[in-house]
């Protein structure tokens, strides 16, 4: 009887031993973890920021290129205006002499 409540007291304790080492081994790993996904998370924020600068620049690059293009079809217009002026001019000129 004696050897009976001697094994169920060791069996206990040692119950016991192994639940308090599985939950400091899982709130280790539960740290560890923590630590590696906050690491990941400011890396994808880092990249993500790098990523909304290049798009700014994009963008901004095609505004301007936008507004070139209108400058440059006002340019050719007035061109094409001075040319057939200069044209009239030259026509009204070779018919007075």
């Amino acid at each position: 009887m004696d050897s009976i409540i001697v094994a169920l007291i060791t069996g206990g304790l040692a119950l016991l031993g192994v639940i308090y080492t599985s939950n400091k081994s899982a709130k280790a790993m539960s740290d560890s973890m923590d630590a590696k996904l906050d690491k990941q998370q400011a890396v994808m924020e880092t990249k993500l920021t790098a990523l909304e600068d290049k798009v700014s620049k994009h963008n901004n690059l095609v505004e301007r290129m936008y507004h070139l293009e209108e400058r440059t079809e006002l340019q050719e217009e007035k061109i094409k205006v001075a040319n057939h002026r200069i044209s009239d001019l030259e026509k009204a000129a070779g018919g007075a002499q």
